[in-house]
């Protein structure tokens, strides 16, 4: 059977038979060759089993458990061979891997961007001078080009590994792995229900304390923890236990608070939490429709939004675990001084700096300014909404609120207010609560001006239309609660003088409405009521768009009339109100025949355009309703 005998020499071992063979001449000192039948059989069916079998021999994971992470995470059902790994293997070893590998898988996020930093995952560790690129480049290669949808299983597998690592460390400076490992984590997270499950899972593990599971807003998603449900008895010890030095029980909890409160700031960030709406809805309860479904409703009864507030308060709750159960003036006024400091990012907005000072292991890492913000908007806003007995910050509108306002959004407001809509929500959150609650001023003259201007930048560019709406709500209440009428004036004056938004243009016009019918049901003669007032403010409330009648493009006109429609309708809605018969006596001499002039005639002269322009055909509808509402105002 010659024929055959090249079959016979061809035949293809199993893992389980190679492993079988290998351990019939004991467990191998050649590593190397170990790994290398490992990686040729690894994913063959039934492999992993076989594997994990083998890995029960405590030294075997000793020696190869290392080499293992990297290997096993790409795979499919690689999790009970990497716990394994983490419960066996050279704790030391095996956690400085994982934060490297960590640290890789962070990468496939963005695949397609180049330049990483080649020093990205190099971190050192007291007693280790380990380089997170010393290896070779396929693993590194797989593990960066990872399929997006596969790492947050390997995200959740590894933070799991992380957990029973950090039970089985004794170093003697523990701070120092879990610092590096922390900051890669934060750089591989990503804010979705799963990965925000497991982080909170190796937080509490890590923390030492168990909080009992929240009766009430709990959120169903639930992930593998086995550090938490797995059997601790089948940890080996640390072969290179030293005795931990004193403070590292300190470093290590501020390690995880900052930690917590950078993913509290990216959740946040990354889910509308809309605690500004639900609270103007709770403190308004008059202007709900019956009937009609409010967004406090919507949060207590769609899962989706349930877990967003569930999720939320676990992240909170652990800080509070971790120490953080209280806010007194000095660690509020900390949150924006520490604006000024060079050394701090103000925004919090880059892991790349938490990952520089965790692995500078500075005793003094700061936690995300903006998660702290998220933190005091949570507490205020569950103990308004969900009577939830929290904590009370210590802090007032003026100065605190206001420096708040200010060290978020004075720079770049735009690009700040869109990029993190979550913190510009949570800080509308805190004002609303502060005001509710009458803490005003802690003693200084308010600068009022000022507030006002910061929160109309939320009230312009926050994306979320429910967000404006509380901006506007607010911002609008600050505005009539100031007692002065000349302070208003100027307020108002301000805004049309220096305001190119539309939208804040067209609140303006409505305040300004307001005082005047307020005025006039108070009887009061003030700024509002006041000719010479109307007078000054004319020119802006009713621009001169003769422009319009020398312009050819229709489409040009429709344009115009799209991004400025909400101030213009606005304007016309005023001038019904401002020439009608009760409020003659506030009209200038001349407005009525001016305004008619370079406002009204533009644009109803303007009307063919419109209606010739392509597109835009809710702008068509509202720019309607405008024409047949200036018709109706009374010019002579």
């Amino acid at each position: 059977m010659e024929a055959g005998q090249p079959q016979e020499l061809q035949k293809q071992f199993t893992l389980d038979e190679t492993l079988d063979a290998l351990h019939a001449r004991g467990v191998p000192k050649d590593r190397f060759t170990y790994l290398v039948l490992l990686e040729h059989h690894v994913r063959e069916l039934g492999a992993l089993g076989s594997l994990n079998e083998k890995l029960q021999d405590e030294q075997l994971t000793q020696d190869i458990g290392w080499d293992l992470v990297e290997m096993l995470i790409p795979l499919e059902g690689c999790e009970p061979c990497l716990e394994t790994v983490a419960r066996l293997g050279n704790p030391k070893e095996v956690y400085l891997k994982v934060t490297q590998v960590l640290g890789d898988i962070s990468k496939a996020w963005s695949t397609d961007i180049k330049g990483d930093s080649p020093l990205d995952n190099v971190f050192f560790v007291r007693g280790f001078d380990y380089r997170g690129d010393d290896r070779g480049s396929d693993d590194s290669q797989e593990l960066s080009s990872l399929p997006k949808e596969k790492i947050p299983g390997a995200f959740i597998t590894l933070l799991g590994m992380l957990a029973v690592l950090h039970q089985r460390l004794r170093a003697r400076y523990p701070s120092q792995f879990l610092g590096p490992a922390l900051a890669c984590t934060l750089r591989a997270y990503r804010p979705t229900p799963e990965m925000t499950a497991a982080v909170i899972n190796l937080v509490r593990s890590l923390s030492g304390r168990k909080r009992p599971p929240l009766p009430a807003r709990t959120s169903s998603i639930s992930v593998p923890d086995p550090a938490n449900d797995g059997d601790t008895s089948k940890n080996a010890p640390d072969p290179e236990a030293q005795q931990e030095e004193p403070m590292e029980d300190v470093k290590q909890r501020e390690a995880l608070q900052s930690f917590v409160s950078w993913i509290l700031q990216e959740y946040v960030d990354a889910h509308d939490m809309r605690w500004s709406t639900r609270l103007v809805e709770s403190y308004n309860l008059k202007r709900n429709v019956p009937g009609k479904k409010t967004i406090i409703d919507s949060y207590r009864e769609e899962e989706d939004l349930q877990t967003r507030d569930a999720v939320v308060g676990q992240l909170v709750a652990l800080l509070r675990d971790l120490g953080f159960d209280k806010c007194p003036e000095p660690f509020v006024v900390r949150i924006y001084e520490s604006s000024d400091d060079v050394d701090v990012n103000p925004s919090g907005d880059s892991p790349e700096e938490m990952w520089r000072e965790f692995t500078s292991a500075s005793p003094n890492m700061p936690p995300s300014q903006l998660g702290m913000i998220c933190v005091l908007a949570y507490w205020m806003f569950s103990a308004e909404v969900f009577a939830a007995p929290q904590p009370r910050p210590e802090m007032y509108i003026f100065p605190h609120h206001l420096r708040l306002l200010e060290m978020f959004a004075d720079e770049n407001p735009q690009q700040e207010v869109s990029r993190h809509k979550g913190i510009a929500d949570a800080l509308l959150a805190i004002g609303l609560v502060l005001k509710h609650r009458n803490l005003i001023t802690a003693g200084e003259e308010p600068n009022v001006m000022a507030y006002h201007h910061h929160l109309s930048l939320i009230l312009v560019f926050h994306p979320d239309i429910q967000v404006r709406n509380a901006a506007t709500v607010f911002a609008g209440s600050i505005f009539h609660e100031e007692p002065e009428d000349e302070k208003r004036f100027e307020i108002m004056e301000d805004l049309f003088v220096n305001c190119d938004y539309p939208s804040l243009k067209s609140c303006a016009v409505q305040w300004l409405k307001e005082e005047v019918i307020a005025a006039r049901k108070a009887g009061l003669s003030n700024c509002f009521t006041s000719p010479e007032s109307i007078d000054r403010l004319q020119s802006y409330i009713f621009p001169d768009l003769r422009f319009l009648s020398e312009e050819q493009n229709p489409q040009a006109v429709l344009e115009y009339w799209a991004v400025n429609s909400v101030f213009l309708l606005q304007a016309v809605n005023f001038a019904y109100f401002l020439f009608a018969e009760p409020q003659q006596d506030v009209v200038p001499t001349g407005m009525v025949n001016a305004v008619e002039r370079r406002f009204a005639d533009p644009l109803i002269n303007a009307t063919g355009k419109v209606q010739a322009g392509w597109g835009w055909d809710e702008a068509k509808t509202t720019f309607k309703f405008a024409i047949d509402r200036l018709c109706d105002v009374h010019f002579q």
